[in-house]
């Protein structure tokens, strides 16, 4: 009996906390389907009926969020392939060659992931500046094409990875480089497909930077162009939500069709053979 009441009290907890996730959510979709009086009414209206559809063509109108997404994806794009090509080198750096200061330098590495990212944001800025690079496409991808999480997650699979596999190689006449992209690499498959997944939505999904860096309206990505349903007359939080849903979503459904590589991956990582 004690065991029963531990489980139903276990699943209370999960069901509390998945209600606590949720709720967001579901307000911001609600929301993005109620008229302007319905968005802002004591007590709120938890049903909108019957629901506006009209405001995701009306959101899609007000803002370009065709340049928006064009931006996004760019960004996002070449920003993953740089910081996974990065990951993969160091990793293979760090995990198979020996050179002096190779723990070092390893050490000294993961001390930066102690660094609040906000502190850093001014010297990258003061730097950007100075090249000339504010408000363009370099400006905001090339600060990200590297990332000392990504390159301790690979550096650990790699690691984990059987010394005779690099043995046998070198003896059948491997040379480092092939060893690296025709056997860790597809041994890490899992280890490497996760750090790409978080790398995506992690762009994708970038505010501050992209609001530092950009000036004009061709250049933002699109959290930024969510700025356009704020003005100085007040905000108009049902067509907010509708853009906000059609920026979320697309992650949402990326995740849950991956989100059992990212589970694989993080399994596999420190994972010795």
């Amino acid at each position: 009996m004690r065991i029963k009441k531990m489980t139903i009290l276990f699943y209370v907890l999960l069901a509390i906390g998945a209600l606590t996730m949720i709720l967001p959510f579901y307000w911001m979709i609600a929301t993005s389907l109620k008229t302007a009086g319905q968005a802002v009414a004591m007590p709120p209206v938890w049903f909108p009926v019957p629901p506006k559809i009209e405001n995701y063509f009306e959101a899609l109108q007000a803002a370009p969020f065709g340049r928006y997404f064009l931006n996004s994806l760019i960004v996002t794009v070449f920003s993953t392939t740089g910081e996974t090509l990065t990951a993969i080198l160091a990793a293979f750096a760090f995990a198979r060659m020996n050179f002096y200061g190779r723990n070092i330098l390893f050490t000294a590495l993961l001390g930066t992931m102690m660094v609040p990212g906000e502190l850093l944001l001014i010297p990258n800025f003061v730097t950007l500046s100075h090249l000339g690079w504010i408000n363009t496409y370099l400006a905001l991808i090339v600060p990200w094409l590297a990332s000392a999480f990504a390159v301790f997650q690979i550096q650990q699979r790699f690691q984990s990875i059987s010394d005779e596999l690099y043995y046998a190689a070198k003896i059948d006449g491997s040379s480092d480089f092939k060893f690296l992209w025709q056997i860790l690499v597809p041994m890490s498959r899992s280890s490497i497909v996760t750090m790409v997944i978080l790398k995506v939505i992690g762009s994708w999904n970038a505010f501050l930077w992209p609001l530092l860096v950009t000036n004009d309206t061709s250049m933002r990505t699109l959290p930024v162009g969510l700025q356009a349903f704020t003005t100085e007359a007040g905000t108009r939080y049902e067509l907010l939500m509708a853009a906000s849903t059609i920026v979320i979503v697309p992650m949402i459904i990326f995740y849950l069709v991956f989100q059992n590589n990212i589970k694989k991956g993080i399994a596999n990582t420190g994972t010795k053979g």
